[in-house]
């Protein structure tokens, strides 16, 4: 059976009409969990957790939200209200620079978002509207409409990971972080192409690699996008 529609799902009237208690809502709880785990504490939020900063036990909140996981979609999607997407009419690799970066950054400021993000699927109208931008850049830019629609997912796995390797703070390649710690123990007789590349594997800042990786990935999409070359396995023109 399909998982349900939690962008579909219909409005639940709150049975709570005690005026010390706010009536519950499905606005109210994604608003509660986006807060949890936004917080400065940086923990994960939970429908337990959830129930408790609004006054009610968890069962209440499943005539609102089918699971946690339902929940998760909800609040990465609420959080993705705060992507920039700019303005038509902006050249467009300046505005798909701004998306990408916008994006990494609303999914950064929250280690316990990044990593939530990482698991869930962003498939709501925020989500949408970040989408419909991306299409509209690579149009611009003259991608076929076959390639940008791949384009999609490539990008936003992109920026949604980069935001999930910094979630702890330091980047793992830093002096000292578990990439220089394994690199310190490779044996060149073992791995001599990973030994002799071991400076240049940690070598260039966050922005310098975000750049770089940025870049590789939109100059591929353009390779193929604008040369006419449909993805391999994407289906045939009618």
């Amino acid at each position: 059976m399909a998982p349900r529609d939690p962008f579909r799902a219909p409005e639940v009237a709150s049975r709570r009409n005690r005026p010390a208690k706010p009536p519950l809502s499905r606005d109210a709880i994604v608003e509660e969990a986006l807060r949890q785990v936004t917080a400065d504490d940086g923990a994960a939020m939970s429908l337990r957790k959830v129930a408790a900063a609004l006054d009610t036990g968890p069962a209440s909140l499943y005539a609102y939200v089918h699971d946690l996981t339902e929940l998760q979609a909800l609040v990465l999607d609420r959080a993705l209200a705060d992507v920039t997407t700019g303005e038509p009419g902006m050249p467009w690799r300046e505005r798909l620079d701004l998306i990408l970066r916008s994006y990494v950054q609303t999914l950064a400021a929250s280690p316990a978002l990044a990593r939530l993000a990482f698991g869930a699927t962003a498939v709501g109208p925020h989500a949408l509207r970040v989408n419909e931008a991306v299409l509209e850049v690579l149009a611009d830019a003259g991608v076929d409409e076959q390639n940008a629609a791949w384009s999609i997912a490539l990008l936003t796995t992109f920026v949604t990971a980069v935001a999930a390797e910094h979630a702890g703070g330091d980047h793992p390649a830093e002096p000292g972080g578990p990439v220089a710690q394994a690199l310190d123990r490779v044996s060149p007789a073992e791995h001599p192409r990973v030994h002799a590349a071991r400076t240049l594997i940690l070598s260039g800042t966050g922005e310098e690699r975000f750049t770089w990786s940025a870049e590789v990935l939109i100059q591929g999409i353009l390779a193929h996008g604008t040369a006419g070359t449909p993805p391999r396995g994407a289906p045939a023109a009618s």
